[in-house]
């Protein structure tokens, strides 16, 4: 599969998984909270597909998912929950393009 099309597939799934995890939570402006993470999220999977590190896919996509999630992590002070899911979601988009890209 093309990876420009394999990471906009990742990089939405990516987003509706984490937007459908905060959909119960409140936050003082929820609309900007969820295209925030939708934003970060869909990065991970985007930059996952898109990426060629010197590395097996699945190392490579959690290395990018844990990178990019440290400044929300930073910002919102909610280190681990942000940094595994993060991490967990980079991991599957790596799989995804090993097995797929």
């Amino acid at each position: 599969m093309d990876h420009v099309a394999l990471g906009l597939l990742l990089g939405l799934a990516a987003g509706v998984i984490v937007v459908a995890l905060m959909l119960p939570m409140t936050f003082p402006d929820k609309r900007v909270a969820l295209s925030a993470a939708f934003v970060s999220r869909f990065s991970i999977g985007f930059l996952t597909a898109n990426t060629i590190l010197p590395i097996h896919p699945i190392a490579a996509g959690a290395i990018i998912g844990l990178f990019l999630s440290i400044p929300d992590a930073l910002i919102t002070k909610a280190y681990v929950p942000i940094l595994v899911i993060g991490t967990v979601l980079g991991a599957l988009c790596g799989g995804a393009v090993w097995l797929w890209g």
